[in-house]
């Protein structure tokens, strides 16, 4: 059970035609592959390097930006398609991860080693904030774009406050890896997003 990849080809090609749906401007088929690039980079610190690779394929698979269960459906999603490829501990893993992107609060695991993996799953998923300037102001256009059915200040009221949470958490990511590679860039593209978004 444990040979075959948890998420193989036919399965990654199933994923990836929602991934290329037009409506997605950023959480996309290269936002996914993004993720698995730094899942690749960081591949020796994760505990199941393999059901973090599920959690990314899964983690945006369902996305309406007019819908509030995207994470909670998109982790359905994956218990339904990995079902009896692996144990129901590890589906339940993969589910919290996947559940966990819709705040950003890491889940409560017992295994210090899933509670590893999930801090750095969730901290490449945030990885875009701590891009470079030009490639996170692509990556918020792109997310604006998603968003085009709501109205402008809206969107600036709606989208400053997210801003602001991130800004006013001790620590954006939860991984030492990850802050010293992208916190300072990311305190420093938000306040700049917060900025033009209270400018206009």
């Amino acid at each position: 059970m444990e040979d075959q990849p948890l998420v193989d080809k036919p399965l990654k090609q199933e994923l990836a035609a929602l991934y290329r749906a037009e409506s997605r401007q950023y959480h996309n088929l290269a936002h996914i592959e993004a993720m698995l690039a730094l899942a690749g980079d960081y591949r020796a610190l994760l505990g199941d390097p393999q059901a973090v690779e599920a959690a990314i394929w899964f983690h945006d698979a369902i996305y309406d930006s007019k819908a509030k269960d995207n994470e909670a459906r998109s982790a359905a999603l994956a218990a339904q398609k990995l079902a009896g490829r692996t144990d129901a501990e590890r589906l339940d893993r993969i589910g919290a991860m996947i559940l966990a992107t819709a705040a950003h609060q890491l889940p409560q695991f017992d295994d210090a080693k899933a509670t590893r993996d999930a801090s750095l799953f969730l901290d490449m998923d945030l990885s875009i904030l701590g891009a470079v300037p030009d490639v996170f102001d692509a990556y918020e256009r792109a997310v604006r774009r998603e968003y085009d059915w709501v109205e402008e200040p809206m969107w600036r009221a709606g989208r400053g406050a997210v801003l602001k949470d991130f800004l006013a958490r001790p620590r954006i990511f939860l991984t030492e890896e990850f802050r010293r590679r992208f916190e300072p860039q990311a305190r420093l593209n938000m306040a700049r997003s917060l900025a033009a978004l209270a400018t206009g």
